[in-house]
């Protein structure tokens, strides 16, 4: 199975675990659930995103020093 999509899995619920302590009720608008959980979704995907890719530079680069 292809480990960069595990890696992808487990950094997309790391995220939203982290962002769930966020207070996105003092940014977004009263009675917009929906929205809110869209926009923590989304933040969660880019971080996600952006953490794998972050792993797998860290350890490409390792390899090479």
């Amino acid at each position: 199975m292809n480990y960069k999509l595990i890696i992808y899995f487990i950094n997309i619920m790391l995220c939203i675990f982290a962002l769930s302590g966020i207070n996105f009720e003092k940014f977004i608008k009263k009675n917009r659930i929906w929205e809110t959980r869209v926009l923590v979704m989304i933040l969660s995907f880019v971080l996600a995103y952006l953490l794998t890719g972050f792993i797998f530079d860290f350890i490409e680069s390792s390899h090479i020093i």
